[in-house]
């Protein structure tokens, strides 16, 4: 899930060649629509070309794949993007304008095209302006080892791609380091700390051909690895040990961040891991581990501010685990289409109700009490045994804790319906019958 291929960060890859030097950078081999264009489209052009139909000049979307390739409204013989054709393209020939009545964008935007993002959407227009959907709905293949000048350089499959990067800026790689900065950069990469003497020691002393490689498995077998590497998907999970509101009273979060390192620590399968923190209850004869993974979902902000509507605080913490969802496994701002149909992601108001509907089924209240009501937890919780926790759960570090208490999810007794709830305010129960979101519907 989580092995070496989770700590390697190739940074050089993650930015955009458009915010290269423009002197000494060169285009890429292929120009990518979502890594080279889609930035510059998205930066430039929506202002006047973007999803808010309100506010585009000329029905003209560029959120969209059919927008690139329409016909213009005004001369039905140009279009858009001809593909292969940058100087029959409209969208080439208005970036490239130099009267103010017709270039793109126009002056009074303030915003401007470099000569280099020209340059890149000249060479993707003429190498058949492929249009991409967003990332998270392409499926991974492996990519085909990109050309480099260097060839002596590269040692593996990942080197070539850094070493592209540098020839397209112009750029040689460092020097390779010396063993002691080597191990002290890997070791902040993989547990977060520096290396201690000892082993700063034992890898100086290690001659033979593999000694890298035996001082990252010995890296990856220390316990500061999973509590390093899991700092990062706490913070996704918005874990915390207090209930986050005006109050913030204490609660009892901590087991499972304890359970995450320890996923970490024993490279847990990724598949695995999703499923545990999503449905661990819902497996058959889930075991006291499986449950306590849920806790990812129980990681909201929790209110006990008095007098509050307990339907519509439920309601809220249901959207939460649905919007932690999209961003966390689908790498989407799912959150938007609670409200709306969604103005970037393809995603509908009924389909973000749809994935809310999995998580309605909860077991959780909405108020368990003001703040007076002390307590480390709300239900639904687990408790583990002694005996649950010296056989079992032994990665949970209880030897200063008095009791030990998660939150977790658990399933209502009963089937609850979801509604897809439109925008407007919310509205108490009538007496005796069900919450109802003023403007809702099955």
């Amino acid at each position: 899930m989580i092995g070496v291929g989770g700590i390697i960060l190739v940074s050089v890859l993650l930015f955009p060649a458009f915010f290269s030097k423009e002197k000494t950078a060169s285009l890429p081999d292929v120009v990518d629509f979502n890594y080279h264009i889609k930035p510059i489209i998205s930066d430039r052009c929506f202002k006047c070309h973007g999803p808010d139909k309100a506010k585009q000049e000329s029905e003209l979307g560029l959120n969209v794949e059919a927008g690139f390739f329409k016909t213009l409204k005004e001369d039905s013989t140009r279009h858009v993007i001809v593909p292969g054709k940058p100087e029959q393209s409209e969208l080439y020939r208005r970036i490239m304008e130099t009267d103010p009545e017709e270039m793109m964008p126009p002056p009074e935007s303030n915003l401007v095209l470099s000569d280099f993002e020209k340059a890149l959407i000249k060479k993707w227009i003429a190498q058949g302006a492929k249009y991409k959907q967003h990332w998270a709905f392409i499926p991974p293949t492996k990519s085909v080892l990109p050309k480099v000048k260097n060839k002596d350089w590269a040692k593996n499959e990942i080197d070539h791609f850094i070493l592209q990067k540098l020839e397209n800026e112009g750029l040689k790689p460092n020097k390779e380091a010396d063993k002691e900065r080597l191990l002290r950069g890997t070791s902040y990469d993989i547990t977060g700390l520096p290396p201690s003497p000892a082993l700063l020691d034992q890898f100086l002393a290690d001659q033979s051909h593999d000694a890298f490689e035996k001082m990252v498995d010995t890296l990856l077998a220390m316990p500061s690895y999973g509590e390093h590497q899991a700092v990062a998907w706490l913070d996704l999970a918005r874990y915390a040990d207090s209930h986050g509101y005006q109050d913030d009273s204490y609660r009892s979060q901590w087991p499972w961040r304890d359970w995450v390192i320890h996923a970490f620590n024993q490279n847990m399968p990724y598949d695995q891991f999703v499923t545990w923190q999503l449905a661990g209850d819902l497996l058959p004869e889930a075991n006291k581990e499986q449950i306590l993974a849920t806790g990812f979902c129980r990681n909201h902000k929790i209110t006990q501010e008095g007098g509050v509507i307990e339907e519509e605080y439920r309601t809220e913490y249901i959207a939460d685990k649905t919007n932690l969802y999209g961003m966390a496994f689908l790498g989407l701002t799912f959150e938007c289409a609670k409200c709306h149909d969604h103005k970037y992601d393809p995603i509908s108001q009924q389909e973000y109700y749809s994935a809310y509907a999995f998580f309605n089924q909860s077991s959780e209240k909405g108020f368990y009490g003001d703040v007076s009501n002390v307590s480390i937890a709300e239900q639904p919780t687990m408790s583990p045994t002694e005996e649950e926790l010296d056989c079992i759960l032994t990665f949970i570090n209880h030897s200063e804790a008095d009791t030990v208490v998660s939150m977790v999810m658990q399933e209502s007794d009963t089937l609850r319906k979801t509604f897809t709830l439109k925008r407007g305010p919310v509205r108490p129960p009538r007496q005796g019958g069900d919450f109802r979101h003023p403007k809702s519907r099955p």
